[in-house]
């Protein structure tokens, strides 16, 4: 299923939220700095595609397929953030930077990213 960058910051947003609590959409409107209205439009178009669910008291639940996808931009972002803190980039830039990558990088060359940067920490620490 291709999602939106939108959707996927979405989910993120709720994967993380998640770990306090219960989440409703105005803690996701206050974290992702959007109004309530595009929340509740993101809600509704998750909700659809059957990524989320949201229980009688309004509260916002990953679904295992919203869950997974959640967790491979989580890690995605991780990954390229720790890569970008490596090479000497700012946190802030290396977070801004990462969200922006999270969502276009593809599995392949993460994956050769993950192997470089390893094996070069690796090579690092022998010297």
């Amino acid at each position: 299923m291709k999602l939106s960058r939108a959707c996927e910051d979405y989910l993120k947003a709720i994967l993380i939220l998640e770990q306090n609590g219960p989440v409703r959409s105005v803690e996701i409107a206050d974290m992702m700095q959007v109004s309530r209205p595009s929340v509740c439009s993101a809600v509704k178009l998750l909700r659809e595609r059957g990524l989320i669910t949201m229980d009688a008291e309004k509260r916002i639940i990953l679904t295992d397929a919203g869950r997974a996808i959640a967790e491979r931009i989580f890690e995605r972002n991780r990954v390229l953030r720790q890569i970008l803190l490596s090479i000497g980039l700012d946190s802030e830039t290396a977070e801004e930077d990462a969200c922006g990558m999270e969502h276009v990088v593809s599995a392949e060359t993460l994956e050769k990213m993950k192997s470089y940067f390893t094996a070069h920490r690796r090579e690092e620490g022998e010297g």
